[in-house]
């Protein structure tokens, strides 16, 4: 039986974390390589991006396999394409340079040990390996247009506890560190002086299975200005917090305890203090704990990859599961294997929550959306140019955008949900 008093705690992290800044890097060379093959003429589902990227002092290095347009390539004097040893088109580190200086700048990241215009940027992209390439294009049981682009387990996690139907704890964590990037970004007074690096905690009491109140929040953000104590940083942030709080509808407990840069100053951050990595934030991603996670990351790949799309449907999936009305909270698994199109399997949990029986859910989705990798591409309408804003403050539990971003958060399967279930019945 579910426990109905608790505390659930999760973190958030901002833009201008190591790890954060790595991941929009990564994200960045993704909507680079789309919007080109778009200007050029080139078949957006033949993208192909797998990108990893580390960040140091004043270093980025940018490394993975992808195949890309033309004219994205290295050409010689005579005009032709260049090849390095084993046969891969030799890729132009141009533009990938230029993304990532503007995703740094952008950022806001002008600190003599990581600035975007001095940092060395070593691009090590090459074509993709043939091998995981023939899985893709061709799905072994032949019951999709492509193949997964690797084998795995994805999740998805639906719930009614705020109105985007995420987890409360990871929703106001991700809710603190966007208004201080947006007061910062706005240069709204003191919180000009904010840097761009920053963590988020934040712990909600449940009562009865609801959350009723934040009991504790915990913050270190960079700061720029050196004559900072921890208890300017306080008298700075916190009528931040209590707005973005407050925003939420969710109570900040009398007995609340704050712990605002508990180590005391914070003025060296981002890749300069600590390095980063592309996918070591998938926790921060998702749900916050609340839910499992499979364990693949998102940033850095193009939507072959079911790391990233499956995961996507199945939040989708979830989420208008519970807008349906079909159950108060809803997890749904998908796994897959290399070169195979369609899902070994669909888990459905309703945790005790349901109207209808888990089994009855599993037979639904299938029947309302095709789970290939081409199927959720197609459904989802993923070939787009969208995912640097994905980079930070969560993939899920955003607002869908008119270019296309965020459509794994539309909520538009909810009336074929309901005649799936009404026709077998």
């Amino acid at each position: 039986m579910a426990r109905k008093n608790y505390l659930f705690t999760s973190e958030s992290v901002s833009e201008g974390h190591p790890d954060k800044v790595c991941d929009r890097i990564s994200d960045e060379i993704v909507d680079l390589v789309y919007r080109e093959a778009r200007k050029v003429g080139m078949d957006p589902w033949k993208v192909r991006v797998a990108c990893e990227t580390l960040a140091t002092t004043n270093r980025v290095v940018i490394a993975g396999e992808v195949r890309v347009p033309d004219s994205l390539l290295k050409r010689d004097k005579a005009g032709n394409i260049m090849k390095d040893k084993s046969g891969h088109p030799v890729i132009n580190p141009t533009k990938f340079r230029s993304a990532a200086r503007r995703a740094i700048r952008s950022i806001g990241y002008e600190q003599d040990g990581f600035h975007w215009k001095t940092a060395r940027i070593d691009v090590l992209l090459h074509g993709q390996s043939p091998d995981i390439g023939q899985g893709v294009d061709n799905a072994a049981d032949r019951q999709g247009e492509e193949g997964a682009g690797d084998q795995g387990i994805m999740f998805g996690y639906a719930c009614r506890e705020t109105p985007d139907l995420m987890p409360a704890p990871i929703y106001y964590a991700h809710r603190i560190l966007q208004r201080l990037s947006e007061a910062r970004k706005a240069g709204e007074g003191e919180a000009a002086k904010l840097g761009p690096d920053a963590k988020s905690q934040v712990t909600v009491r449940y009562v009865d299975g609801k959350p009723v109140a934040v009991t504790e929040i915990v913050l270190s953000t960079q700061h720029l200005d050196p004559t900072w104590d921890n208890r300017k940083v306080r008298a700075v942030v916190e009528p931040y917090i209590r707005e973005a709080l407050s925003e939420g509808g969710i109570a900040i407990a009398e007995d609340c305890n704050w712990y605002i840069n508990p180590t005391g100053k914070f003025v060296i951050g981002g890749p300069d203090g600590d390095a980063g990595l592309t996918g070591r934030k998938i926790i921060v991603d998702t749900y916050g704990g609340a839910a499992p996670h499979g364990g693949g990351a998102f940033s850095g790949k193009d939507t072959t990859k079911v790391d990233r799309s499956a995961a996507y449907a199945a939040r989708y999936l979830a989420k208008n599961v519970v807008a349906a009305g079909l159950a108060e909270r809803c997890t749904i698994q998908l796994s897959y294997a290399i070169g195979v199109a369609q899902p070994l399997s669909v888990y459905v949990d309703l945790h005790g929550t349901g109207r209808v029986t888990e089994e009855e859910v599993e037979i639904a989705i299938r029947q309302v959306m095709d789970l290939s990798p081409s199927g959720i591409r197609r459904h989802l309408d993923l070939n787009r140019p969208v995912y640097a804003k994905t980079a930070a403050y969560g993939h899920f539990g955003r607002k869908p955008g008119r270019d296309g971003s965020f459509s794994w958060e539309r909520m538009d399967l909810v009336k074929a949900l309901k005649q799936a279930l009404a026709a077998a019945a």
